[in-house]
């Protein structure tokens, strides 16, 4: 009888052992589901080119994207941010001296001084060349295209040799007022700055908020904080556009479902590498043309950080103006944080 009731006791333990063992086994392999949103391909990038698509949204003539998003309302909200009157500038300052990160320096000419003049005034010129990873700027919606297209569905074909005719920078005219929001990821992480490579993740973003005790709502500004500008004081400058931390393509969905208005980082917002074979700028792809969002790149968000960890407030006022140059692609300017 002994016998008889170990054996199928015995049995039973050994089943479970094999059921356990093959529970390892497969959570060993098999990608946890946040795993498997990190790990994408160009085919999911291309499905997002459509299920985050805002064309036609505000209708089929629409050049101005999301900044339809700010609304009388929402100018109104952000005014109301400003408290204290305390103002911090998100512009790096311009670097006229090549290095590995400024391979196209400003270039800055005298052409009446107080020594070769002697007139009353002084003047100079300068030659921009500012799409890039040094110098701070807003891209334009005409700056990326997809499959031929651009925003809305305009054709790539619209940006000629003479500039573009549609989704210049020139829309922006009327400069931009809105709610602003830092989004600190080496504070979080307590680190003073991502190292060359570090992916954000949207669980990253959701981290951020939840510390930040804040959510972003449609028509904000959010500002991406990697600590690029920081590591080039400790370390140096290196080439970026080769190595750079950034949001991770599974952000896109993120920002979508968030509806925000414009995006900006303290490099170019984009991994780099993507991690994605075939595709070097996912962000700025699907933001761009997809979502129709203007991205703000090589802001300088030190102060700010410093600003707003200060006051543990990570939302103000954003204020800025970019040069309404007719066709441009783009423009330099400087961005006002606002507290």
């Amino acid at each position: 009888m002994k016998i008889f009731a170990a054996g199928p006791l015995a049995l039973m333990l050994a089943l479970m052992t094999v059921l356990i063992s093959i529970g390892v086994v497969l959570s060993m392999d098999s990608p946890t589901p946040k795993q498997s949103q990190h790990n994408l391909t160009i085919s999911d990038t291309d499905r997002w080119m459509k299920e985050l698509s805002n064309w036609g949204r505000w209708g089929k003539e629409d050049q101005l994207g999301a900044l339809n998003l700010i609304t009388t309302a929402k100018r109104k909200q952000a005014a109301s941010l400003v408290r204290e009157g305390f103002s911090v500038s998100l512009a790096r300052e311009t670097n006229k001296d090549k290095a590995d990160d400024n391979p196209s320096p400003y270039e800055h000419t005298m052409m009446l001084s107080g020594i070769n003049n002697r007139g009353q005034f002084s003047a100079d010129a300068f030659r921009i060349s500012f799409h890039g990873y040094q110098h701070t700027h807003l891209d334009a919606l005409c700056h990326m295209f997809w499959q031929g297209k651009m925003y809305n569905g305009f054709s790539q074909e619209e940006v000629t040799q003479k500039g573009a005719e549609k989704l210049a920078i020139s829309n922006l005219r009327q400069g931009i007022f809105t709610r602003g929001i830092l989004m600190d990821i080496p504070g979080l992480k307590g680190v003073p700055y991502l190292e060359p490579g570090t992916p954000i993740y949207p669980e990253d973003l959701e981290a951020w908020e939840k510390k930040a005790g804040l959510k972003l709502s449609p028509g904000d500004a959010v500002f991406i904080r990697t600590g690029r500008w920081a590591r080039r004081a400790e370390k140096g400058p290196w080439n970026i556009a080769q190595n750079s931390a950034g949001l991770h393509a599974s952000c896109a969905k993120w920002l979508k479902q968030r509806d925000v208005a414009l995006l900006g980082s303290d490099a170019a917002s984009d991994l780099l590498p993507s991690g994605i074979e075939g595709l070097s700028h996912p962000i700025h792809q699907i933001v761009l043309v997809a979502m129709g969002v203007n991205i703000f790149d090589n802001c300088d968000l030190e102060a700010l950080s410093e600003a707003a960890s200060k006051r543990k407030r990570w939302d103000f006022l954003l204020t800025a103006a970019p040069i309404p140059i007719t066709g441009g692609t783009g423009s330099p300017l400087n961005p006002i944080a606002t507290f």
